[in-house]
């Protein structure tokens, strides 16, 4: 995007607030005890063995759901599903199960997976990139339910995802299995009409009366993911299609547990260096930032967070911003990454437009900082509560302010480094 911003000098002359008042800064690490899978392939292949696949004959084509998210060990587990497949005899292939993701586009969508490690060659399988769709009957409301036509076609499809707690609505059912069955299989316009008629009734109760259907029509099978606080696997299960609805919120409730929280519940301003579709759904994990903006829903006592400061969109998110609209700053070099054509497709299709609206926007790290100091209520800018992070996946990695590094130096499991000034070349900060 091209637009004029005005400069550092105008933006900072607006306070008395100079890099000189800011308070110092330190390091600081969690330490958790995490149990991980060490062969997440391997726990792949383990999990076909639990399908009930005896209905299909030998050489049946079998598709294999691929979503948008950057989950590290996602493309082991598509390799070590497609692998024990294959080990079964049959075909198996993968596809893009990523509603309107990638512009919305075949093209767009098999470029969203190759960003994201899974390729052909990785997988040892074709990859079937189209967006054609198909109604197989209408929900509760009167509404169509639509699933890929690659789906259709082939004699069963197995869904594949990581099971957490969404960033939208909460419910017995929320990111899985379900929601993968109903906005990935359903393209574009299946995620349209789920997020419409999410507006109208229980987002969750929605997805799973739709999944139940998309289920009974074509779905062999699940294999579910279930990350711990560092984003490695720490759950792969395979799960029969008739118990996806049952056992899919017995993992959700195993992921909310998982979940990586910041180490502090209130903030002044939180800095993150990165959102992206390959972060979260909504560019930031709501759970983690404590802002939803979403409609219909309420918004979250904890965290408290006053201000939030966006710094970059990641190269995997090819300029969709979405959730750009949650933060209170971001840097121009974010806004000019947009693509507003991935954004606003995705936005019509996951129905809320807050989240897509532009914060205020500043030159350099530094402007940010110090805007702070005047739009947070504090009165001394050395008492600001300053944490800075990767981005809402990475939690446990943090540059905290002064106030924060005494409070959490008191803490078990929290290792606080020496105090230091904040530094800045021509405005951003230097490491």
């Amino acid at each position: 995007m091209n637009l004029d911003f005005p400069d550092a000098e105008t933006l900072r002359a607006a306070n008395d607030v100079t890099r000189e008042d800011l308070p110092r800064f330190a390091r600081v690490q969690r330490d958790r005890d995490l149990d991980s899978i060490d062969d997440v392939e391997a726990a792949g292949r383990e999990a076909v063995e639990d399908l009930a696949l005896d209905s299909l004959c030998s050489g049946a084509e079998v598709a294999v759901t691929a979503g948008s998210r950057g989950v590290h060990d996602m493309p082991a587990l598509l390799s070590g599903v497609v692998d024990g497949l294959g080990r079964r005899g049959f075909e198996p292939f993968v596809m893009p199960a990523m509603g309107s993701h990638g512009g919305a586009t075949a093209d767009g969508q098999r470029e969203t997976l190759e960003t994201l490690g899974v390729t052909e060659d990785r997988l040892g399988c074709p990859i079937r990139s189209s967006m054609a769709v198909s109604a197989i009957g209408e929900d509760s409301l009167g509404r169509p339910v639509y699933v890929a036509d690659d789906a259709l076609a082939a004699d069963g499809v197995v869904l594949a995802n990581r099971v957490k707690p969404h960033t939208d609505f909460h419910g017995p059912v929320e990111s899985g299995l379900c929601k993968m069955a109903v906005i990935g299989l359903g393209k574009r316009r299946g995620a349209e009409s789920l997020h419409n008629a999410g507006l109208a009734a229980d987002f969750s109760e929605v997805i799973e009366e739709r999944a139940r259907m998309i289920v009974d029509e074509c779905v062999v099978g699940g294999v579910a993911l279930v990350e711990n606080a560092a984003d490695r696997a720490t759950v792969v299960e395979g799960v029969p299609p008739d118990r996806i609805p049952d056992r899919e919120p017995e993992l959700l409730d195993r992921a909310r547990a998982e979940l990586p929280m910041l180490p502090v519940d209130d903030l002044d301003l939180l800095v993150l260096d990165e959102i992206g579709k390959d972060v979260s759904g909504t560019g930031m994990d709501t759970n983690v930032v404590g802002r939803v903006r979403f409609h219909g829903e309420s918004e979250p006592d904890s965290p408290n967070i006053t201000r939030i400061y966006v710094r970059s969109i990641t190269p995997a998110s090819h300029g969709n911003g979405l959730g750009i609209g949650l933060a209170d700053f971001a840097h121009r070099d974010a806004v000019a990454a947009l693509d507003l054509d991935d954004l606003y497709t995705n936005i019509a299709t996951s129905g809320e437009p807050s989240r897509a609206r532009l914060p205020f926007v500043v030159p350099d790290d530094l402007t940010a900082l110090t805007l702070a100091c005047s739009t947070t209520g504090v009165a001394d800018p050395t008492d600001l509560q300053v944490a800075r992070i990767e981005n809402t996946m990475e939690p446990d990695t943090l540059v905290v302010s002064e106030p924060l590094a005494n409070e959490l130096a008191e803490r078990e499991r929290l290792s606080v480094g020496p105090l230091e000034p904040v530094t800045f070349e021509a405005g951003t900060f230097t490491e």
